[in-house]
Formats: structure tokens, C-alpha cells, sequence
């Protein structure tokens, strides 16, 4: 036996608690808390979609229980538990929390007043159309997979993503000693400005805030001044100040009435409310006479304030700006994982590692696809040629014993094309040149294919329809091997 006291090493607490507590902290940072640059989502955001994607709950998909979703990520995604997804499953869907929702909601999945979602036994949910857009693609090897942590299956490290997520919704998060709060931005613009990018990679930030001038939020509130988004642009971070949108409206006894049309990101109605109640109440907003929140289907967001008689509406609107959070500000951070370190990001940046992550993933898609394409026309090869000698190809798999003798007789037995005019004319010449000028030898994968044909191949048309397949393969090989991999 091991003496006890030879296994325990005596360390400083400091250093222990310093290593634990940077251990934790990185995992926080890292798997929990700040998106990716090249996907714009955090593993638990982008694991849902995941799940999503294995249950077929694509956009034009019937709508599936979140408690199903939520199961299936839980338990080979993402095992912390149904009130760590669910609540970002939900924030998925909120129209009023994402400026292109990642999910399609059906049901109560809260309110912009604060309302809380109802238990996801009751919503349903599916893939919105931009989900699938950032799922496209992934089956054909375009991004790294890593382990799942039972070890079980394989899950993406990041989504192929074709348009700029993280730019469009923008982001929230807390980490330890660091925070992500990422606007978000109109999707034609973005795409706008990644053109632009794309173009010229010298463009300056001034021509970029052409086409980009500021975010674009989804509850539709005012940015006061420029330089907020200059410093957010040119820096990393930058402070924007946000106010509600409002009109007048003339009301019954000659009086007029304040109607808030759009209030800042991220403020509940009901703290607009309350927080105006209490300001009237204490004098600070002394010619308001009643408020009445009348949103509804009709008007999603409408507020009206009654005034008094004669009282000034542009005097109460400067009041409303300065005691309730009509007027708020946003602290912009753009705070991104860029290679699995966390980095602060100016707007030509994130531009730039979004095209760099999807020329990645178009080089390895067309890898893929050719790689596809060239097996593929490889194996319709072999059975063009066997077509042409079907009697004597019959023969030799009736007088073999056993499937692999046959594959070895066939593999061995030299061929020539058909001198089918119809056939010849629907090949390439090349493939002419190259069939005609010797003898060829089947390979394993072709014998393998002639060993599974269905006798219907074999008919005229069948045979037509392997050589116009064979054509169009060449000329899709042809056209990938010009993009640059």
C-alpha cells in the first residue's frame, strides 16, 4: 500500500484558488457565456439548432413540443439542465429580442412586457428560414466536429452560417470579468457592407458607414447622434443613446395626448410604466392626466399619455426623455471568441472574420462536392462500359461461385465501350478518346455498383439516363475545379 502522506502535496491556497478559479473562469468564457465571431452563437444557441436539425424541424416542418427540443439537446448536446435551454430557446423566438428570429414560436412565449413563457409542455417550435440558412451545408464537411461530452456523437464547433449572425441579432453576455453586448443591425445593410468589404479589403470606415450607418433594433427605438456609433465602429465600444419614438395625437375636450409608437431595446413596457406612474406621482411630469397602455394586435407597442388642458407637449416629452427610461442608454461592447480567445472587434473586423470563416467553408464544400462528383462518375464509368458486354458480364457472374469471385472475375476482365450511337453521343469525348484507345479494367467500386444493378438499368432508356447523368457530372467537375481550394 501507498503511504497516504506520499500522495498528498502540500500547495499555497492562493495558487490553488488562482489556477481554480482561472479554470473556471476560461470555461465560462469559452462554453457558456460569449458567441463565436465566425456564427455569431453560443454553444447552447447554436446545440438547439443542432437538435433541431436531427428532429427534421426545418421551416416548412410541423411544429414539435419544446420539451421535445429541449430533451434532445439535453441529452446529447447540451446536459445543463431544462432551465439553462429552455429560456434561450424561447429568447430564439422573440421577435422583440432578436432582429430575425432563429425560431418560429407557437404559443406563450412571453411578451415584451415581461410576461414570462408558458412551460414548454404547452409552446411548440420549428426553424425559422434563417436557422436553416445557417445550418446549410453542414453534411458536406464544411466545419470541424468535436466530440459530444458522453462521447457518443460528433457535434459542430461552429455553423456554416451564410449570412453574418452575430452582425444581424447581435449578442448578449456575461462572463467572468468580461461582458458581450453586441447590437444588432439590418440584414441588407450588413450584407451591404460585406460587399463592400469583399470589393475592396482597404475600405475605410466612412464608406463602410455608407451602406451601415448604425444598428437597427428590433423594437424600432431612435439612436440620438452619430458618435456613439463611430466609437462602436472604429473601437469596439462605444455608448448609444436610445429614445422611444412618440407623436401627439389631439384628444377629446380639445386636450392632446402623447403616443409612444417605440420604446428602447432591451426596456419592458411594464418598467416604461412604472416607472412613469412614479415620476407623476412625484411631480416630476405634473401635466400628465392618465396613461393607458393600449397595445395590442393592432398597435404591438402603443402608449398613450393623456395631458392636461394646457399643458405644452413638447415640455412633457423632455420630461418623459429625462425620468423614465424612454430615453436609456446602450453600452455597446463587440466582444467575440476569434480562434477560441476573446477578442474586441471593430466593424470592418467582424466583416472580416465572417468572410474569411465562409471562404473556409465554401473551399471545403467544394472539396467535398467534387470529391463527390469525381467517385460519382468514376462508378457510372464502370457501368457504361459493362452495358456495352451485359451478356458477357451476366455470364461471368452466373459461373462464379460466390460474390466476391465474381467482383475478382470482373475486375479482371478487360472492356470496351458500347457502339451504341445513342450512347456514344450523350459521353464526352473525352471519355471517348480515353475508353476507345484501350482496354479498360473495372475497379472495386465499379464491380461493386455492377454487382447491385437492378436488371431495369438495363433497358435503353436506363442506359441513356447513366450516360446524360455522366455528362452532367463532367461538367459539374469541370466548373468545381475552377474555384480555388
Amino acid at each position: 500500500m501507498t503511504d497516504p502522506d506520499q500522495r498528498i502535496e502540500n500547495l499555497p491556497i492562493t495558487a490553488e484558488m488562482r489556477d481554480s478559479y482561472l479554470t473556471y473562469a476560461m470555461s465560462v468564457i469559452m462554453s457558456r457565456a460569449l458567441p463565436d465571431v465566425r456564427d455569431g452563437l453560443k454553444p447552447s444557441q447554436r446545440r438547439i439548432l443542432v437538435a433541431m436539425n436531427d428532429l427534421n424541424l426545418g421551416p416548412r416542418a410541423g411544429f414539435r413540443k419544446c420539451a421535445t427540443i429541449v430533451g434532445e439537446c439535453m441529452g446529447k448536446y447540451h446536459p445543463h439542465g431544462d432551465q439553462a435551454i429552455y429560456p434561450t430557446l424561447v429568447r430564439m423566438g422573440q421577435s422583440w429580442s432578436m432582429r430575425h428570429v432563429l425560431v418560429t414560436a407557437q404559443g406563450n412565449f412571453g411578451s415584451i412586457d415581461g410576461d414570462p413563457p408558458a412551460a414548454m409542455r404547452y409552446t411548440e417550435a420549428r426553424m425559422a428560414p434563417p436557422a436553416a440558412e445557417m445550418l446549410a451545408d453542414l453534411d458536406l464537411d464544411t466545419v470541424d466536429f468535436q466530440r459530444t461530452f458522453d462521447d457518443r456523437a460528433n457535434e459542430p464547433v461552429v455553423l456554416p452560417g451564410k449570412f453574418p449572425n452575430l452582425l444581424v441579432n447581435g449578442s448578449t453576455g456575461i462572463a467572468v470579468g468580461m461582458a458581450t453586448n453586441l447590437p444588432p443591425h439590418n440584414l441588407a445593410e450588413v450584407c451591404q457592407a460585406v460587399a463592400k468589404y469583399l470589393d475592396d479589403p482597404n475600405v475605410t470606415l466612412d464608406e463602410l458607414m455608407k451602406v451601415l450607418p448604425g444598428p437597427d433594433f428590433p423594437t424600432g427605438a431612435t439612436i440620438c447622434g452619430r458618435q456613439g456609433i463611430r466609437d462602436l465602429y472604429e473601437t469596439g465600444r462605444g455608448t448609444l443613446t436610445l429614445r422611444a419614438k412618440m407623436h401627439v395625437e389631439e384628444h377629446r375636450g380639445g386636450r392632446q395626448m402623447i403616443v409612444v409608437d417605440a420604446i428602447p431595446y432591451q426596456i419592458l413596457k411594464t418598467t416604461i410604466l412604472e416607472r412613469l406612474a412614479q415620476a407623476v406621482k412625484d411631480g416630476g411630469i405634473p401635466d400628465v392626466v392618465h396613461v393607458n397602455d393600449a397595445s395590442g394586435r393592432k398597435h404591438p407597442c402603443r402608449i398613450e399619455i393623456e395631458l392636461k388642458r394646457d399643458a405644452n407637449a413638447d415640455v412633457v416629452i423632455n420630461q418623459l426623455y429625462q425620468y423614465t427610461p424612454l430615453q436609456s442608454t446602450f453600452p455597446a461592447m463587440n466582444l467575440a471568441l476569434v480562434r477560441r480567445q476573446p477578442r474586441v472587434l471593430t466593424l470592418k473586423q467582424l466583416i472580416e472574420e465572417f468572410v474569411n470563416h465562409r471562404k473556409d467553408v465554401i473551399r471545403r464544400r467544394t472539396r467535398c462536392l467534387l470529391q463527390r462528383a469525381r467517385e460519382r462518375a468514376h462508378v457510372l464509368e464502370g457501368l457504361i462500359l459493362a452495358v456495352g458486354d451485359i451478356d458477357e458480364i451476366i455470364r461471368v457472374i452466373r459461373g462464379s461461385p460466390d460474390p466476391p469471385t465474381a467482383k475478382q472475375r470482373l475486375m479482371t476482365k478487360p472492356l470496351r465501350l458500347s457502339e451504341r450511337a445513342a450512347l456514344r453521343a450523350r459521353l464526352p469525348e473525352s471519355f471517348l478518346a480515353r475508353v476507345t484507345a484501350s482496354d479498360q479494367f473495372l475497379t472495386s467500386p465499379q464491380a461493386d455498383a455492377i454487382l447491385a444493378m437492378q436488371l431495369q438499368r438495363l433497358t435503353g432508356l436506363e442506359i441513356e439516363k447513366l450516360a446524360g447523368e455522366y455528362a452532367r457530372l463532367v461538367e459539374e467537375i469541370e466548373g468545381l475545379s475552377l474555384i480555388h481550394i
